[in-house]
């Protein structure tokens, strides 16, 4: 789009049909839709931008933050960096592909976007912020629209990363040194559940935060050993460890 004008009418017809692909596809799952106008009769940033990257679905377009933070400034000249699209993928629950993230249904560049779809929701995303503190596994999966959280292979379709294998989701610990109870429980594939082996402490959204299983160092190669090394001596000022463990 050479030109990054578009008229007002174009905006409304173009969120207009956004809202019916939500409407009937996003919607349940939590996906939120931007207001058209502010409370000043104004364009918002959060529509304009979901417009633009949309603009004639289903052919959609890679679209530089340049070009975005530029159509922008058609509406708010005093924009200097965009940053509704980044936000409107992974917080707001739209499938926006961002280059440099290692995505794997488009090839962009970074620095860049594309709308892949308005029948699915961003991989990954749940509804809410937060999981429900509740262990009734079909709810757990419904808030993760019954993908890994680790990987985003979708139940009973074919897996992301082995194209013959059908995706099964298992009950997996956020922190495998705790019980599987509410709360501590994520969705992951057979293949993402079985590879780590209770080596990891998973964050809500499947990503990886701290070591459960100290053993697991023995793994690392010598150089990183010896910088974990340093960091423990310096910080038990070079105690041994039935002293420390006596310590109160």
């Amino acid at each position: 789009m050479e030109n990054t004008k578009i008229s007002d009418k174009k905006i409304k017809e173009q969120y207009n049909l956004i809202k019916e692909y939500h409407e009937k596809y996003l919607k349940q799952f939590g996906v939120k839709l931007p207001k058209l106008y502010d409370s000043h009769g104004n364009f918002t940033k959060d529509a304009l931008v979901l417009v633009y990257i949309a603009y004639h679905y289903p052919n959609t377009r890679k679209v530089s933050k340049e070009e975005l933070t530029k159509f922008i400034r058609n509406y708010y000249p005093n924009t200097n960096d965009v940053q509704q699209a980044r936000h409107l993928g992974a917080q707001a629950g739209w499938w926006i592909v961002a280059g440099g993230r290692d995505n794997i249904v488009l090839k962009i560049e970074r620095g860049s976007y594309q709308l892949y779809t308005l029948e699915q929701p961003y991989p990954g995303f749940k509804k809410g912020h937060r999981i429900s503190e509740t262990d009734n596994w079909d709810e757990i999966k419904e808030k993760y629209n019954f993908r890994c959280a680790t990987c985003g292979s979708q139940e009973g379709k074919h897996h992301f990363h082995w194209p013959a294998t059908k995706t099964i989701l298992q009950k997996a610990h956020m922190d495998p040194n705790k019980p599987l109870i509410a709360g501590n429980i994520i969705p992951q594939c057979q293949k993402c559940n079985r590879a780590d082996r209770n080596r990891w402490v998973y964050d809500e959204k499947g990503r990886v935060i701290k070591l459960a299983d100290c053993s697991f160092v023995r793994n690392f190669d010598k150089d990183v050993r010896i910088k974990i090394y340093r960091i423990l001596y310096e910080e038990f000022k070079g105690k041994k460890p039935d002293e420390i463990k006596n310590e109160k």
